[in-house]
């Protein structure tokens, strides 16, 4: 009986670091407030790279965003990435650069963006490259503020990335857009309070043209800016976090079409955090670099649904040992870990998504949980490993 409680305060501890640095994150985060003061005039060049598979439906709309925020050297680089669709047409309208690429043996986003990096490799390389995805809409100085930060910091720089809701939001939807802003605005605001890099989240990022030339892009990784950003670090620049600027895109309105989308994040998501976290640690000791560990502790935060899953789970077992064994150690710091992790998602809520999920929605949140179950279960039987377009329609 004593080896069975001393493996449970095991299983405590591990999850008490994921737990205490989630809480750690939200209770430092504080919002910054958006200027709406024009940013410096820029003198020098910068490429705005958008990587687009089958996107006619959106992609106007994003074009449109873009146009307006590009300096007279600046331009804009389309890659229309095997489509089947009318993308590259409309994209041609926007007098871009467009540019076809056609390869179904190697599918995915990282690909994409290696084929426009070669293309500019070619060129005339600008000094800024920002991604921005087909789907987005950005705050009117958004191209402005993250060109210049990038610029001044010499790293790469990620905009607050947002997904709102449709109208007429479902519980559910509204309360993964509150997961979502607890993950991409939340956190990187604690981290950001104490010079911390954040993760990539894959639209909104700008780098260096000197900085992103040497990553390695081509391959089909299901989560292609967590690793960029994990591989930028571990060479020595690790990303900084920029919520001055926006980008916002949407949830699919089909129940099947999210539960696709969110399978691939978050499969890819917890993939990245069994392969990246140990490399993430074992630089910051070989490099002695604190970011390095603060971005590590970070990547090994789990979904947050599938976190408290684990810590319901885990309470309620402790709750049954401690009367077998009449050991309530395990039990006591089980039972505080959880409070600790419900007082930081309640400071969120209270601080941040308030106007996202209503005070009355929040009895939906175990149901939400509960509903994901079968989603971890399939990472450990039927684990998606291949990059899937998630289908506007």
């Amino acid at each position: 009986m004593e080896f069975l409680n001393l493996l449970f305060i095991s299983f405590v501890c591990f999850l008490a670091i994921p737990t205490l640095f989630f809480s750690f994150q939200v209770f430092f985060a504080k919002k910054v407030i958006r200027s709406s003061s024009k940013a410096e005039e820029r003198n020098f060049r910068v490429t705005v790279l958008v990587p687009a598979h089958n996107e006619e439906d959106v992609i106007s709309r994003t074009l449109q965003a873009i146009k307006p925020q590009l300096g007279v050297n600046d331009s804009l680089l389309v890659v229309a990435d095997n489509c089947t669709d009318n993308t590259a047409v409309i994209a041609k309208k926007y007098s871009t650069h467009v540019i076809e690429r056609e390869d179904e043996n190697n599918r995915g986003k990282g690909y994409a963006l290696d084929y426009g990096l070669q293309f500019l490799a070619d060129s005339n390389p600008p000094e800024i490259v920002i991604v921005v995805d087909a789907d987005c809409n950005l705050s009117s100085d958004c191209i402005d503020i993250l060109a210049q930060k990038a610029k001044v910091e010499a790293k790469p720089v990620q905009a607050l990335y947002l997904m709102e809701s449709p109208e007429n939001k479902s519980i559910s939807h509204a309360i993964a857009e509150f997961a979502w802003l607890v993950k991409n605005q939340v956190r990187p605001l604690g981290l950001m309070r104490f010079s911390l890099p954040c993760q990539l989240m894959g639209t909104g990022m700008a780098f260096p043209w000197e900085i992103l030339r040497q990553a390695n892009l081509a391959h089909g990784n299901m989560v292609e800016d967590m690793k960029l950003g994990v591989d930028l670090a571990v060479s020595g620049f690790a990303p900084l976090f920029c919520p001055e600027a926006l980008v916002s895109s949407e949830f699919p309105i089909s129940k099947d079409i999210t539960n696709t989308q969110r399978k691939r994040w978050e499969h890819g998501h917890l993939s990245t955090i069994l392969t990246e976290t140990p490399r993430l640690l074992k630089a910051a000791v070989k490099q002695r670099d604190i970011t390095l560990l603060g971005m590590a502790l970070d990547l090994s935060i789990p979904p947050l649904s599938l976190l408290a899953l684990c810590l319901g789970v885990m309470l309620v077992m402790n709750f049954f040992l401690a009367f077998l064994i009449g050991n309530f150690v395990a039990f006591g710091l089980m039972l505080s870990l959880s409070v600790v992790f419900s007082c930081a998602v309640l400071v969120s809520w209270y601080g941040f998504g308030r106007q996202v999920v209503s005070i009355k929605m929040l009895w939906g949140i175990p149901l939400y949980i509960l509903q994901k179950v079968p989603l971890y279960f399939s990472f450990l039987t039927k684990r998606q490993k291949n990059w899937v377009k998630t289908e506007r329609r």
